[in-house]
């Protein structure tokens, strides 16, 4: 593909069909996001792949994680406090927290892009079911063959992050050249035991996110395109003189 038709092409998928990838597509795909560039060309980040019945097995557990928070945050504080005490399993073990509170000036973006969302599935505000189904999508991948971790090292600190996300952005132009779609999410790494039960992950590493990877399916949920901002309003404007 030409590079802007790369750039156009390219967005979050939130359906995939379950047809694997191509041995030979996945390695090129990995192979062009390593080539990234970072900082002192240090490539501070790792990757953990899982596919196949690992990730069946991955999904299940962390789908059901995910619903045992769910119904722990509906439960009275005094359960909550117990769950904290006793280190529950459905609390969150990542290394980063992805629910955050926005700013007060980039919350707008974020609640336009979730009622657009919401909006275009057909799902109304207080169809908290339909909200929840969503959600918990996440932690199947969407329905992809294919799912990837990204891990960045503790020494380097926000450059890490940085690094990282230079890395995730070729290798989801990447996957889009070789006719693949991509899903990064950050409620991936919500939990990291699961991922340390099935890869030596070193412990300077941090789970950061995952990538949901496959071929896009047919359904309404991926003609959603969320309104960027233009040029215009990301300039910082000159001081007058």
């Amino acid at each position: 593909m030409e590079f802007i038709d790369v750039l156009n092409a390219r967005h979050s998928a939130r359906a995939f069909t379950s047809e694997p990838i191509p041995e030979d597509r996945l390695q090129r795909v990995l192979e062009r996001a390593a080539a990234a560039p970072s900082w002192s060309n240090t490539q501070p980040y790792q990757i953990a792949l899982a596919q196949g019945a690992e990730l069946d097995t991955l999904g299940s557990e962390l789908s059901e994680r995910f619903e045992r928070l769910a119904r722990l945050q509906r439960a009275p504080a005094w359960k909550k406090a117990l769950a904290a005490v006793r280190r529950s399993p459905a609390l969150p073990d990542g290394d980063f927290r992805p629910v955050i509170k926005y700013p007060d000036d980039l919350q707008p973006r974020r609640v336009a892009t979730g009622k657009g969302l919401y909006r275009h599935l057909g799902i109304g505000r207080d169809d908290k079911q339909a909200r929840h189904q969503q959600m918990a999508a996440n932690f199947r991948f969407f329905g992809a063959p294919t799912a990837l971790f990204l891990f960045v090292h503790k020494g380097l600190g926000v450059y890490s992050v940085l690094d990282a996300g230079i890395f995730l952005q070729t290798l989801m132009l990447a996957a889009t050249d070789e006719g693949l779609a991509s899903c990064a999410q950050g409620a991936l790494g919500l939990w990291r035991s699961p991922l340390e039960k099935r890869f030596r992950i070193p412990r300077h590493y941090q789970l950061l996110c995952g990538v949901s990877l496959g071929f896009a399916a047919d359904q309404p949920v991926n003609r959603f395109r969320p309104e960027k901002l233009p040029v215009s309003e990301l300039m910082i404007p000159r001081r007058e003189r």
